[in-house]
């Protein structure tokens, strides 16, 4: 699909012009714009527009879906329309993350720490749990199944070692 100029003037003006923008970069299929006000976003004249095939707001972004391949032109044009510098997807994530109110940026940024050891955290606790399976007295019978049959006991301790090293480590997987 050509890209004509008039359309990516349109979709500037739909924004609320380049006064209104921050940042601007683009994904494969969507132009993602930090807007300063989205409230001078006019939704009908970017649905309006021959471009556009869609548009939603997601982590303080303004995304306009525009489609693949044609992206790259039509973000090309819009650079040198606003006279933006172009950003990078991390340096648009940074100033959407400036927007958010102080509840939302905590939220954010307790997930960014927690979300990667999320895995190490989720593992120990399942093996805690298959420890205690192993070691709950009363649970098949009289006795603790690791008293019921003495040698899985070495296989209770390491799986009890392995699941109680991700919390005994845990301030040295957040740092």
């Amino acid at each position: 699909m050509a890209v004509k100029r008039e359309d990516v003037k349109a979709i500037v003006t739909a924004i609320g012009g380049k006064e209104n923008l921050e940042a601007a970069t683009h994904c494969v299929t969507r132009l993602r714009l930090v807007l300063k006000d989205e409230s001078k976003v006019d939704k009908g004249a970017l649905s309006n527009n021959a471009l556009v095939k869609g548009q939603f707001k997601a982590d303080h972004q303004y995304q306009i879906v525009i489609g693949p391949g044609t992206v790259d032109e039509v973000y090309k044009h819009f650079i040198e329309e606003t006279g933006a510098q172009e950003a990078s997807k991390d340096e648009a994530k940074q100033a959407a993350a400036q927007k958010g109110n102080p509840v939302q940026r905590l939220i954010k940024l307790l997930g960014d720490i927690f979300i990667p050891i999320l895995p190490a955290i989720v593992t120990a606790g399942l093996l805690m749990g298959i420890n205690n399976l192993l070691t709950m007295k009363g649970l098949f019978g009289p006795k603790a199944l690791i008293e019921m049959y003495p040698q899985i006991a070495d296989i209770s301790n390491i799986i009890n070692v392995i699941a109680s090293t991700a919390f005994i480590f845990l301030p040295a997987l957040i740092g």
